[in-house]
């Protein structure tokens, strides 16, 4: 009879073991609010583009420290310190007059919104408001000490590459 008992308690010892070990545990949803993300990433490229347009590009502070960035007819450009020296080069030629917008078309945050893909556009016009150059690009943002900082992004113009 003991023997019965001992088993029969075992038993049900063993199945709470494994109906407790068996529960979905509840892990809290993250609410990513994409639309405050887009709000977010759009005022980066305004801010982006107005340091641009004013040729102060020590004032962008859009990339991380170990970003990269392709381009039409460009090695990879590495670390934000290269990105920058490439944008000063950039500017010596970059029409007087001229301006650089931005538009965030999409995003795609990750699902706790550390991380966010960037789909846009660009457009520069020049003094009379003449598109002179358009493209598209896409960055990825990573959430680093509270803010977004691109760490990766990929752009090419839409214009007819130039006969040689």
């Amino acid at each position: 009879m003991k023997n019965k008992i001992l088993k029969g308690g075992l038993m049900v010892v063993i199945m709470f073991l494994i109906t407790a070990c068996n529960q979905k545990k509840e892990v809290p949803a993250v609410v990513v609010d994409k639309e405050a993300i887009k709000t977010e990433i759009q005022a980066m490229e305004n801010a982006f583009a107005e340091a641009y347009n004013n040729r102060a590009t020590d004032g962008i502070n859009y990339y991380a420290e170990d970003a990269v960035s392709f381009s039409n007819g460009k090695m990879p450009l590495e670390g934000k310190k290269a990105i920058h020296e490439s944008m000063k080069s950039e500017l010596l030629t970059f029409p007087i007059g001229a301006k650089i917008a931005f538009e965030t078309q999409e995003i795609h945050p990750s699902n706790n919104g550390d991380m966010v893909v960037e789909i846009g556009g660009y457009k520069v016009t020049d003094s009379t408001d003449t598109k002179i150059n358009s493209g598209h690009f896409i960055s990825l943002f990573e959430k680093r000490d509270g803010k977004y900082v691109c760490t990766r992004d990929m752009g090419n113009s839409d214009m007819p590459m130039e006969k040689k």
